[in-house]
């Protein structure tokens, strides 16, 4: 491997288990402990590139040693497959390769697949106060992987997905050739859009276009309780969510309440609005009355201010705190995820508070759709969730105790509440989100193109033939692999 690196930092880029290194730099990027324990299989080398060329070599190399190849940007992937296999394995961590060149006059970036999101909304707002980029609310997930899959943020209404902001791209093939959009073709350059990291090659750097955004946002937080309004609250978000102002997302947060005796489900509402209180309060005020929006509730601020405040900073905290990559407080995760199309009745609303208070560590994230994703055609990317979709859910279960008796509990809840949910979200396929991966839904041992539409009808509905026509034409061996990836067709 030091060969085919041929760098004089080889020794630095090249990371063995006997590397003193090797356990904080794998470590450094796992951000969810289900995968990080002794049993846990590790990388036989991690490689961490400081030039594309490194990535070329490693992509053959591993061949030559019929070693699987994992490529991890940001660590977040929910299922580790980043960074986890069952086979011997290598692991290219993306980390050194992460800059941020931004051209404001011509209002794009390349952003280097290992870049974290907060690292791309800093560097866009040290260049322009008015310019901004939609992704996600977690600063410390990689651009590579969160792209790849999609990419869904606060300005989804607005402005779409991440993809739907890409121009060009830098990839490494199966042959270890470093393509551009111009060499990859179109058919290549769609399926990284949408269709995923591991699977048709490894992702070097994105070319994104800027969007704008005023000087002033505003972002807002009320809070109901089932006793109260809470349920009707819910019930009318469903339909408003997805039709009012674009300008206007808004997250529901549907969480147990455990601090009575009697446990009872929390409903709150957040929002950004791309404008002025006076605004949002006005139209909500016509739109949403059951919400009481009032101003006292809403915070005016800049758009990078409200990055920080949708990540849960402090108030007044400088931005260069989205510059921290620093891994802390891992916990053990389970997500899910699901797409509502009609509205949930009030009745089937009262049943899911009776199941989550049975299954108390189940929360739901509730994020807005409609505006621009209803303008997309579900084939224009490798992402079909397009019209037709009211909101997504995201099922969170978050713990801290180590032992596998908690992880089968809290894997269980997670179970129940998502299946009592099935009479009430899409169907044929019941369609699931890709940057949140979720084992349940079907995994792949052999790769057949039968095995991969048990996951890959859900994350990609219609699109799936076609990204195994391009994985066919561009990985016939399946050099880039992973539990969930797209399957070449069978000689």
């Amino acid at each position: 491997m030091s060969q085919s690196i041929g760098s004089p930092n080889a020794s630095s880029i090249i990371i063995p288990p006997t590397n003193p290194n090797y356990t904080s730099v794998l470590d450094a990027r796992i951000h969810n402990a289900r995968f990080n324990r002794s049993s846990t299989p590790k990388p036989a080398i991690i490689i961490t590139p400081m030039d594309p060329t490194h990535v070329s070599a490693a992509v053959i190399c591993s061949q030559k040693v019929g070693f699987q190849l994992k490529t991890r940007s940001g660590g977040h992937d929910y299922e580790g497959f980043s960074y986890v296999s069952d086979k011997p394995f290598f692991m290219l961590d993306m980390v050194n390769l992460r800059s941020v060149a931004v051209d404001v006059k011509d209002e794009s970036a390349w952003v280097q697949a290992g870049a974290t999101l907060g690292e791309l909304y800093h560097a866009v707002w040290e260049k322009s106060s008015v310019h901004g980029f939609p992704a996600g609310v977690c600063p410390t997930v990689g651009a590579g992987g969160h792209i790849a899959s999609g990419g869904y943020g606060t300005m989804i209404r607005k402005h779409g997905m991440s993809i739907d902001h890409v121009v060009d791209a830098n990839i490494v093939d199966a042959s270890g050739k470093i393509l551009d959009r111009k060499a990859m073709g179109e058919d290549l350059f769609w399926a990284i859009r949408g269709g995923g990291g591991g699977s048709f090659g490894v992702i070097i750097s994105y070319k994104i276009k800027l969007v704008h955004v005023p000087e002033k946002v505003t972002v807002f937080r009320v809070q109901q309780s089932i006793a109260d309004k809470g349920t009707d609250v819910a019930f009318k978000w469903q339909t408003v969510a997805a039709t009012t102002d674009s300008n206007l997302f808004t997250r529901m947060l549907l969480q147990p309440d455990t601090s009575k005796e009697v446990t009872s489900v929390r409903v709150t509402v957040m929002g950004l609005f791309l404008g002025d209180a006076d605004g949002v309060v006005a139209l909500l005020a016509k739109d949403f009355p059951e919400l009481g929006l009032k101003k006292e509730n809403c915070t005016e601020m800049s758009w990078i201010d409200s990055v920080l405040w949708w990540a849960n900073f402090d108030p007044g905290m400088p931005p260069k705190v989205l510059l921290d990559r620093n891994n802390q407080n891992t916990k053990f995760v389970k997500r899910k995820s699901d797409y509502v199309q009609t509205p949930i009745p009030i009745s089937g609303l009262e049943s899911l508070w009776k199941t989550m208070a049975e299954n108390p560590k189940v929360g739901l994230t509730c994020n807005s759709y409609g505006g621009k994703m209803n303008e997309i055609k579900p084939e224009e990317t490798a992402f079909a969730h397009r019209a037709g979709n009211l909101y997504k859910i995201q099922y969170s279960l978050n713990w801290n105790d180590p032992a596998n008796e908690a992880e089968e509990s809290h894997l269980k809840q997670a179970r129940v509440v998502h299946e009592f949910m099935t009479e009430f979200v899409s169907k044929n396929p019941r369609r699931a989100f890709l940057n949140y991966r979720d084992v349940d839904i079907g995994t792949a041992k052999t790769w057949s193109y039968e095995e991969g539409k048990s996951y890959g009808l859900s994350y990609y509905d219609g699109n799936y033939d076609r990204l195994v026509d391009v994985k066919t034409k561009f990985d016939p061996t399946n050099v880039f692999r992973n539990e969930q990836s797209i399957p070449p067709r069978s000689k």
